[in-house]
């Protein structure tokens, strides 16, 4: 029996290499295409794989699938791994009219060695198009890879988006260019401060224009912003006790959070 066949899409980028590697430790066919992309490298990719994974940036993603749509033969699913829905979906149906699902993997290019796979969640947002063959065949593939693939819609996803990773990009880098330029602070400086930076570092040197480009393409990235001014404005008028008590939600139990515990 034939290993059924994925195309890969930016396969030499990091998170192409991390699928390209873990497809093939799963028994899959990878065809695996990088720039320059070529037709005749494109065709070769695309040929006979049961899904076409893009695993490029959304600001190119209009780009690439001028090139690779024509290529389809409408029943191949059409994947993404974009960190934005709701745009790359309309630019994916736009240009194809086969299914389409869109994913994110919910990590970096490098897990942790040994990372549980629930810490490898993958949020999956079926298109109008697609078949539920289709989406678990997408599931099926992130599963595979050792991945935790959840189902959502493309609108609820960018909402969620904005909120964890845009507003915590946006937020860091407010805060620390506030402090920026004033080296009189130096000798301040703290180790939980210090680990602040830490864990800022990679995020604001490495890959501030890839958080850059998410924030602008989500639509819900304002909405956001604004709903943490209004928390601001709590500790503005010295009512820093009202923002600890509802921050302290996080190490509440189940039942204290306002759920009911299961059966």
């Amino acid at each position: 029996m034939n290993a059924v066949k994925i195309a890969l899409v930016g396969a030499g980028g990091r998170m192409g290499r991390l699928f390209a590697d873990r497809l093939s430790a799963a028994g899959y066919a990878v065809g695996g295409v990088d720039r320059p992309l070529t037709q005749d490298a494109l065709r070769h990719a695309v040929d006979g794989a049961a899904a076409v994974l893009l695993c490029v940036p959304v600001e190119v993603m209009d780009e690439v699938l001028r090139q690779v749509a024509p290529l389809l033969n409408g029943m191949q699913v059409l994947a993404d791994i974009t960190s934005v829905k709701v745009r790359p979906m309309q630019v994916m149906e736009r240009h194809y009219a086969g299914p389409v699902v869109g994913t994110h993997p919910l990590f970096g290019p490098v897990p942790p060695a040994g990372d549980p796979a629930e810490n490898l969640r993958v949020a999956v947002t079926p298109g109008d198009a697609a078949h539920e063959s289709d989406v678990t065949l997408i599931e099926r593939v992130f599963t595979d890879m050792g991945c935790v693939p959840f189902r959502t819609t493309a609108d609820e996803h960018d909402e969620a988006a904005a909120c964890i990773q845009g507003l915590n990009f946006i937020t860091s880098v407010a805060y620390l260019a506030t402090l920026a330029h004033r080296d009189e602070l130096t000798p301040f400086i703290t180790p939980s401060f210090r680990r602040r930076l830490d864990a800022a570092r990679k995020m604001l040197t490495e890959d501030a224009s890839l958080f850059e480009g998410m924030f602008e393409a989500n639509p819900h990235s304002q909405t956001a912003v604004r709903s943490y001014l209004s928390f601001l404005n709590f500790a503005a008028a010295g009512d820093v006790d009202v923002l600890v008590d509802r921050a302290q939600w996080w190490w509440r139990s189940h039942t204290e959070r306002g759920g009911v515990r299961p059966s």
